[in-house]
């Protein structure tokens, strides 16, 4: 992989944020005062499903990360459901040692970051082991084909505790052709799987992420949607029933997917 690629930075705004840059591409953003404040979209998307398991915030929850980035989701976690057991699976030790220098970890949490891949670290994990597995893992700013199949969902599927739920973070193109194909990969065994994202790319205007949600247990969907529509940007659920009728002719992916798309030019992707 080039040095282009993996070039890392950490970019301070005039809010004393901090946001990585992977190769160019923003990963993360940190509020180190305010661990509660969450910028990109997608993130507020995976923060408003945390928030709405069960127990309640602040009761702790068994979390893995598939992607560590700078950390943001787990540090989410901590603030509002303080001592949550976490396991990071990042690995990129570089980046790791970077954010853990510019922005160290909160006292007292139970966050731990392994220098593992996502299906490799899956596979190391115990049976029941996690309420929630988390996907959010972007590499040249796509998730890589071998976190979009089979194979890691069934590991993630394996690792979840009854009722426990995945989350994955995808990009795609208006028509949602590569994410419709991820929930036909996912549904025989998290058969459960709703879809949130911003209102403009659930009407097929625009490029950008959809956050699938799954179980094998019933969702928690009226409680999902009140919780998008207090979302602080016009923001749409697909529930369970829509999800899989708009997945119904899509093709599963094998043991390995591929990866998401990269966006095409704006005056392509952007539709008015």
């Amino acid at each position: 992989m080039d040095h282009e690629r993996r070039r890392l930075q950490l970019v301070r705004d005039e809010r004393g944020g901090l946001t990585l840059l992977l190769g160019g591409h923003p990963q993360s953003h940190v509020q180190p005062e305010d661990p509660g404040l969450l910028t990109f979209e997608y993130v507020q998307h995976i923060a408003l499903v945390l928030d709405t398991l069960a127990p309640a915030p602040p009761a702790p929850l068994r979390v893995t990360h598939v992607g560590g980035g700078a950390l943001t989701v787990p540090r989410y976690l901590q603030h509002t459901r303080p001592g949550s057991p976490q396991v990071v699976l990042e690995p990129d030790t570089a980046l790791t040692e970077l954010v853990r220098r510019e922005l160290p970890l909160p006292r007292r949490h139970r966050i731990r970051v392994r220098p593992q891949d996502g299906l490799a670290g899956l596979g190391a994990l115990r049976d029941g082991s996690a309420d929630v597995v988390v996907l959010d893992a972007y590499d040249g700013g796509q998730v890589p084909g071998e976190l979009t199949g089979a194979a890691t969902v069934r590991e993630a599927a394996r690792v979840l505790a009854p009722g426990g739920v995945y989350l994955v973070n995808l990009s795609d193109e208006p028509g949602w052709r590569h994410a419709l194909r991820v929930v036909a990969t996912v549904r025989p065994l998290l058969p459960r799987v709703a879809l949130i994202a911003l209102s403009e790319q659930l009407k097929g205007r625009r490029y950008g992420n959809v956050v699938l949600v799954a179980s094998a247990a019933p969702l928690p969907e009226a409680a999902l949607a009140r919780a998008v529509r207090r979302a602080a940007l016009p923001t749409g659920f697909v529930g369970v029933a829509a999800t899989a009728r708009r997945a119904s002719g899509a093709v599963p992916f094998g043991e390995v997917g591929e990866p998401t798309p990269l966006p095409s030019l704006p005056d392509r992707w952007r539709r008015r």
